[in-house]
């Protein structure tokens, strides 16, 4: 059965950068289509933030994310990495990577296994 654990995680400044991790094991991750970084905020529903389809390599962002996120894979590792530049105190959550077969999907009803999560603060 396959597992997810994120980590790397933690307090930045506005404008810093974090790099997030998402480690499988069990299962290798191509078995995927899709990976998927999600967030949840307090008070917030969960939201998709970013997307990797592992059968082509098209990434999808949200909206208030484009141009300062970027999702990578590297498969020897088993591991997703969401780099995270320009950061703002919006961007506080708590994030989450998963994996499903619905590329590009935002829809948690289409995602199998999920992390635990690793939690994001942005604050001066």
């Amino acid at each position: 059965q396959l597992q997810l654990v994120e980590s790397g995680g933690g307090l930045v400044q506005p404008g810093g950068s974090l790099r997030l991790y998402c480690a499988a094991s069990g299962v290798t991750l191509p078995y995927y289509l899709a990976i998927s970084w999600f967030r949840q905020a307090p008070g917030k529903e969960r939201e998709g933030v970013s997307c990797l389809s592992t059968s082509d390599g098209r990434t999808y962002y949200a909206d208030s994310v484009k141009g300062r996120f970027t999702i990578s894979i590297d498969n020897a590792k088993n591991t997703v990495y969401l780099q995270m530049n320009s950061l703002k105190p919006e961007d506080t959550a708590v994030y989450y990577c998963a994996v499903g077969s619905n590329v590009g999907s935002w829809y948690e009803r289409d995602y199998h296994y999920w992390g635990q999560g690793t939690q994001v603060t942005v604050s001066s």
